[in-house]
């Protein structure tokens, strides 16, 4: 573990690319909804969000695998095998006429990528540890978030210069270029010495070990919330903002604006971190969560849309929150269980995810004409957020709290 509080550029940099792939994978083809379900033959508007919640159904489940497994034999070998996984899923993607088909693409896709994406914050584990830990996860979140910025203007152009599946070849190359880096310049952060035997009872030993620790299954509670309500948003985005707004040529510029407002507040964490602590910014910005979108379920309960300026208003407010809580809340949930990272990260990944998929399926079917169910999603599970906040911080005493 590095102990000088030294931030390198390169590894946060190559960190962030390996969650980036993920991102790339979903924003960029959230333009081309309407194309994929024509040639898929999808009638039904909702089920279009299927393409988008369904690969962090495989996301969750692949890093109950990779993650226990990582901590036997290394880091980077795991990775390895996930992207094998991830360009079979691709092709599966490229080469089907079928919709059914095309959502268990996207699954193992999720399952390949789940491997880079967890075993990014293992190796970030591996590395730093406190409120150091938060800060780095901060600064390679708001890299990361440089990706859903551009992501859709991409798969609108690659839509306009060729068809749909151009998005998925894309996201491949850039899927390889980046295993390239990996392979050349990053070092294996677990050495052998510290690595768990692996055996029949390794899952089974880590998670009685993860659940020990009630403030990692607290925070990773509070992730599933967050996740799952900020899901609704992406997976329905489209058709807000499209459908609802008739606003299609100008989606791409207005996701990437509200994307920019989550990477200024992962930002802004970055420099506060060490000074305030995780634990009181992700306190307060989950207060500022559930407030912003009570507010906003009082003002329009009618269920009538305001003008696009005061819902990108909300939204930005909204966003900026959840900015502050991703990294810390991570890092609240990791900061116990660096002798077991990547089971650690493996079950808070998959707890979260698992949490939010059914929680965005549910809710987004109910944003067809109106918005109102996107916030009342969001005021119900900041506030189950919120009231995990008061009960740990009674119950629990934290280290760097």
């Amino acid at each position: 573990m590095q102990n000088n509080n030294t931030v390198k550029f390169e590894f946060v940099a190559l960190m962030a690319s390996l969650m980036s792939i993920v991102a790339l994978s979903i924003d960029a083809l959230l333009p081309a909804l309407p194309e994929v379900g024509y040639d898929l033959g999808v009638t039904n508007p909702a089920d279009k969000q299927l393409l988008i919640t369904m690969i962090f159904l495989g996301l969750g489940f692949g890093q109950l695998l990779f993650g226990p497994l990582s901590d036997s034999f290394g880091r980077k070998p795991i990775v390895y095998i996930g992207f094998i996984v991830f360009i079979v899923a691709s092709i599966i993607c490229v080469t089907t006429n079928s919709f059914e088909v095309m959502i268990l693409g996207r699954i193992l896709q999720g399952f390949g990528l789940s491997s880079p994406r967890s075993l990014s914050m293992s190796m970030i584990r591996d590395s730093y540890s406190g409120n150091y830990m938060a800060k780095i996860l901060s600064i390679v979140v708001m890299f990361f978030i440089l990706v859903p910025v551009v992501a859709p203007t991409l798969g609108q152009l690659l839509l306009y210069l060729f068809t749909w599946k151009s998005i998925f070849h894309f996201n491949l190359i850039f899927g390889v270029l980046i295993m390239f880096w990996f392979w050349l310049r990053q070092p294996e952060t677990l050495p052998k010495h510290k690595r768990i035997t692996f055996t029949s009872r390794l899952f089974v030993n880590g998670v009685k070990e993860f659940f020990k620790y009630k403030e990692a299954v607290a925070f990773t509670m509070v992730s599933g919330f967050i996740t799952g309500s900020f899901l609704v948003y992406l997976s329905t985005s489209q058709q807000i903002f499209q459908e609802q707004y008739n606003l299609a040529e100008m989606f791409p510029y207005i996701f990437a604006s509200l994307a920019i407002s989550v990477g200024l507040a992962t930002f802004l964490n970055s420099r506060f971190v060490v000074k305030f602590g995780m634990l009181k910014i992700a306190y307060v910005s989950c207060i500022a969560y559930a407030v912003i979108s009570i507010l906003y379920v009082v003002l329009f309960s009618s269920g009538e849309n305001p003008s696009i300026t005061v819902l990108l208003s909300f939204f930005a407010l909204q966003f900026f929150a959840v900015g502050f809580l991703f990294g810390n809340l991570r890092a609240l949930a990791m900061q116990p269980l660096g002798h077991i990272a990547g089971i650690g990260a493996a079950l808070n990944g998959f707890v979260s995810t698992v949490m939010a998929v059914p929680i965005a399926n549910y809710i987004g079917g109910f944003v067809t004409t109106s918005v109102l169910p996107l916030f009342i999603g969001f005021s119900i599970f900041g506030i189950l957020s919120l009231l995990v906040f008061i009960i740990v911080k009674r119950k629990v005493a934290f280290i760097n709290a």
